[in-house]
């Protein structure tokens, strides 16, 4: 298998807010909150369902990589209930190796209200459900060794044990990649979020602001000199100003494409990190890669929803 994606199984429920609402409840645009079930169901209760896929970040680049046509396969805990079922449909019918066998669980399948503002910006409230349950016996390290890049998500950090299905999947990877998620994310997790871009993985998936603030950073040339010290390939995606991919000493970039007509963020950076490990596992170069990234990334935010 050329990639194994393991991540939070979320089933994504897609709905039109004002900002009002987003004040009104308290909720901070562009970020993730997780939210219990009651306080999600609260949140649904007066909203309209623009539409229901399965999603989940590693989840959807892994969907973007076998539209691609790569062999991929996808690790992702949830339950044997309606959600559940809906989700494993979704990924067998892109293709995707399922390689969780689901039982009926005490806590439903996860799912995350995306609310889409006017601007296309989006806002997502998540209960894990099961998924934030994921554990080392859910990961077979055989998947995991039979895989040249394990792709994981900063967002496995939010409960306590996937970390342990988080630490098996990186001893026993050929090559890791992952993607910082949230700025929240690594806001709460920095000191070992910090660890793993050092120490332990090969690629890793960021955007600006999500970098800056693991590191600390004022400007993005202290980014550029921390990235040739670790020597790692650390690909920034910049909004507007394009991405940048950074390996050793070699930097490339990329423009973004102008003259979008944006209907939704949502997988922005979930497809553009599909495009950009399509390209390096079929030998493309860096800028290459990069490339075929903003092509994809460019291409979600025009449709709503996270798959193309």
């Amino acid at each position: 298998m050329k990639i194994l994606g393991i991540g939070n199984a979320i089933v994504d429920v897609l709905c039109k807010v004002s900002d009002e609402f987003l004040t009104k409840h308290s909720l901070t645009k562009s970020t993730m909150k997780l939210v219990d079930e009651i306080e999600f169901k609260k949140l649904l209760s007066s909203l309209k369902i623009e539409e229901t896929i399965s999603g989940g970040s590693v989840a959807n680049s892994i969907v973007g990589l076998s539209q691609l046509g790569n062999k991929v396969g996808f690790i992702g805990k949830v339950s044997d209930d309606v959600l559940g079922q809906k989700y494993e449909d979704g990924l067998n019918k892109e293709n995707v190796e399922y390689l969780y066998r689901k039982k009926k669980e005490l806590i439903p399948t996860g799912s995350c209200l995306i609310l889409i503002t006017p601007d296309s910006e989006r806002t997502m409230c998540t209960f894990l459900g099961t998924a934030g349950k994921i554990s080392e016996d859910d990961v077979n390290k055989e998947h995991v060794k039979n895989s040249e890049i394990v792709f994981l998500e900063g967002y496995l950090w939010d409960e306590g044990d996937p970390k342990k299905a988080f630490d098996l999947a990186i001893t026993h990877s050929n090559k890791v990649a992952m993607s910082l998620s949230d700025l929240f994310c690594v806001e709460r997790h920095k000191p070992y979020f910090l660890e793993l871009v050092k120490n332990q993985l090969d690629i890793i998936f960021a955007n600006e602001q999500e970098i800056l603030s693991l590191i600390n950073a004022r400007s993005f040339n202290e980014v550029i000199s921390f990235s040739k010290e670790i020597k790692k390939n650390i690909i920034i995606t910049r909004g507007e100003k394009g991405a940048v991919a950074i390996n050793l000493n070699e930097i490339i970039e990329c423009d973004a494409i102008p003259n979008l007509k944006i209907k939704d963020l949502t997988g922005a950076g979930d497809l553009f990190a599909a495009g950009y490990l399509h390209g390096l596992i079929n030998n493309l170069s860096m800028k290459e890669s990069l490339i075929k990234g903003t092509e994809l990334s460019s291409k979600i935010i025009q449709k709503i929803g996270a798959r193309i």
